[in-house]
């Protein structure tokens, strides 16, 4: 009996440009990789931007390096932070010449991305890319007519064929973030592959006494941006039946939080409208928990982390009808799709289930938990990891 041969650990370069200390999606999915990979015996490098003015630096305190970039702050966006190639081209070739890495993920086509991937070309290396972005993402951070908007969000596009149609694998969250990168970007074969989530992080551990909140709390998580449309929930809870009581929780920061703090206290909703700011992953964990349902009224999101996070701790979910969110969906088994935009709708919605019996919510929260199955971390981190290797993928063509 042959015995199945020891695969030695590779060298993983994971380049973002974003990664926490910031607050998204993209940035979480970067820690989880390269976490993951860790876990899995792997030597893993993260090569992203500088959080904080100054030069560029290594953090060896962690579990695995992090390299940062050199890297500018621009005025319309808190905290994202930008590379200039001039700046960090060397920078990249001298970290290769250290690092010397198997493989090589990028999960952006912007500075880092783009001149990682270039670099790693140059020297005969496997490069994986993920998308986590739409360029429309970008509209609320640039102070220029629609019009611009446009021509910049197609350039964009044109971009990001250029760049991650160099890539031997191309993957992204979603068929239909799949399907917009094909129309847009002209990229054929681009590999629908969950950002994955361990769901166990989010169930109440045993004999662990959740302490539920005063009145029935609609929760909304992320980042207060114009796109995550949050003032419509707000506007939602101001629409409910007074004597339920109905409060929103939100945790995050972001640009506009001044204004919905402002309409919160304009609408009369100054103590049932709660902003928690950023909190701590385990206070994060405890929101999800105590919430009694889930709301995403947002408009531009590729899968949502943060969904999938709240229907891990088994609740029911409100979700705008747009983009990749209705994939989180089954109508009236775990939650309801609402119009975009429509607070009226999503009024109805939250009243509807939150004068549900306990028991008939709590079904619809075990069903958000049984779908999370089909976005297994542990799965997705086994499929990046034969990509790595180069193990072929049924659909997509061996490069």
């Amino acid at each position: 009996m042959t015995e199945t041969p020891v695969q030695k650990p590779l060298t993983i370069l994971i380049a973002c440009d974003t990664y926490p200390p910031h607050l998204n999606g993209a940035a979480q999915f970067g820690y989880r990789l390269a976490r993951g990979m860790h876990g899995r015996g792997h030597n893993v490098h993260v090569l992203a931007p500088n959080d904080v003015d100054g030069g560029s630096r290594t953090d060896l305190d962690g579990e695995w390096a992090v390299h940062r970039l050199r890297s500018h702050g621009v005025p319309t966006h808190e905290y994202w932070r930008i590379c200039l190639p001039w700046e960090i081209k060397k920078e990249i070739a001298l970290l290769f010449d250290r690092v010397q890495p198997d493989v090589v993920h990028i999960q952006c086509h912007y500075m880092v991305g783009e001149y990682t991937l270039y670099e790693a070309r140059k020297r005969g290396i496997r490069v994986i890319a993920t998308n986590h972005f739409m360029p429309e993402n970008l509209d609320p951070f640039l102070p220029f007519p629609k019009w611009v908007k446009r021509i910049v969000a197609k350039n964009s596009w044109k971009d990001m064929g250029k760049v991650m149609g160099q890539a031997q694998v191309v993957t992204t969250p979603t068929p239909l973030a799949a399907e917009a990168m094909y129309r847009h970007a002209f990229l054929h074969d681009v590999m629908p592959l969950s950002n994955g989530i361990d769901a166990s992080v989010y169930e109440p551990r045993p004999g662990e006494q959740i302490e539920p909140h005063p009145g029935p709390t609609v929760l909304f998580v992320g980042r207060l941006a114009e796109e995550k449309h949050v003032d419509v929930l707000i506007d939602a809870v101001a629409k409910t039946p007074p004597e339920l009581g109905i409060r929103a929780e939100i945790v995050g920061g972001g640009e506009v939080k001044p204004a919905l703090q402002a309409q919160a206290q304009r609408l009369g909703l100054g103590d049932r409208v709660v902003f928690r700011g950023l909190v701590s992953d385990e206070e994060l964990r405890q929101a999800y928990l105590k919430a009694d349902l889930f709301c995403q009224p947002g408009t531009a999101e590729l899968q949502s982390l943060v969904t999938l996070e709240a229907m891990s701790a088994s609740k029911p979910v409100l979700l705008a009808d747009a983009m990749a969110l209705p994939h989180l969906v089954e109508k009236g088994r775990n939650g309801y799709l609402f119009t975009p935009g429509d607070s009226d709708e999503l009024a109805g919605r939250i009243t509807e289930i939150l004068e549900l019996a306990p028991e008939d919510r709590q079904a619809m929260g075990s069903y958000s938990r049984e779908m999370v199955d089909r976005h297994s971390l542990e799965a997705t981190l086994a499929t990046f990891e034969g990509l790595y290797r180069g193990v072929p993928v049924e659909g997509i063509p061996a490069r």
